[in-house]
């Protein structure tokens, strides 16, 4: 289990992050959703012991990180971190061994992650060589080649267009189920509400939502309802206990106190015309972010 009790970190008179606690699951896999500058890196640097907090304190396995257990982790830092004029095989390859994994068995675990991800015949290409989106994969397979207990990826999707997104959410949910304890950041809340049974969500430095996503949502009381029908529906923005309301091309999405208000638009919507679609959904995270932090995200 990776245990941050009480963690603060402050460089002078600002404070990053305050006062965070959280208890993260050994095989689980916990989202950090923020916008830039709400300390997600920050609390990754402190975890990895990259940085030192100056509260609190951090603890996985009922010890500290160090240069000892290095070996068990894996880091994809969002700034990246690869050679660009070394190839690509050969510099996963030396990772691997800065991990403690023997060479043989690094190439041949390089060469299969390589094929996964449908680039075996880039190892042999110099990193600057290759698009954006394949250096991401390249730094991914970086972090995992040398089969870490503990992987933290900082924005992991970023910059990678569907379909590669959806072959690195694959990859994740594998390792998860293998064993590993994956901690990822994102500013995509669908990416975690997808992936994630546990999440926080971070605000100027400290956690303003924590726990598992479904009781999340159900304290949240707030729900939404799809309108959409062969008439104008943007009457039903004035019917009491509507929150809020957003129109969409074919029709209008609602905010309401709660669930039983469904039933006072159904009933606006009798006898109007045909309706295309009706359905009460569980508020998402972009609605829980904004009542909680008071901004929308990028």
């Amino acid at each position: 289990m990776l245990i941050l009790d009480h963690v603060t970190k402050r460089y002078g008179d600002f404070t990053a992050v305050n006062n965070l606690s959280l208890e993260i699951p050994e095989r689980e896999l916990f989202g950090f959703l923020g916008a830039n500058g709400a300390g997600k890196t920050t609390t990754f640097r402190m975890i990895l012991g990259l940085m030192k907090e100056t509260e609190g304190s951090i603890r996985w396995n009922d010890g500290p990180i160090h240069y000892g257990t290095s070996a068990e982790i894996g880091y994809l830092p969002e700034e990246r971190g690869l050679y660009p004029k070394m190839k690509v095989k050969e510099q996963i390859v030396y990772l691997a061994r800065l991990r403690g994994m023997d060479k043989k068995e690094a190439a041949k675990e390089t060469d299969r992650w390589l094929e996964r991800f449908h680039i075996p015949d880039y190892e042999g290409k110099k990193v600057e060589e290759l698009s954006k989106g394949n250096q991401q994969k390249i730094q991914f397979i970086a972090s995992v080649v040398h089969k870490p207990k503990l992987l933290i990826l900082d924005e992991p999707f970023s910059g990678l267009d569907p379909i590669n997104v959806e072959l690195l959410k694959q990859a994740v949910l594998d390792l998860k189920e293998r064993g590993t304890t994956i901690v990822f950041s994102s500013h995509r809340m669908e990416h975690v509400e997808e992936l994630c049974e546990h999440l926080c969500i971070m605000h100027r430095g400290q956690p303003v939502v924590h726990g598992n996503l479904r009781e999340i949502k159900r304290s949240f009381g707030k729900k939404n309802v799809s309108v959409q029908a062969d008439f104008d529906v943007s009457y039903l923005a004035n019917t009491p206990g509507v929150l809020q309301a957003k129109k969409t091309a074919e029709g209008i999405v609602l905010q309401i106190a709660e669930e039983e208000i469904s039933q006072r638009i159904l009933t606006e919507l009798q006898g109007k015309g045909f309706i295309k679609k009706f359905e009460l959904e569980e508020p998402s995270l972009n609605d829980i972010f904004i009542e909680k932090a008071g901004a929308s995200y990028e």
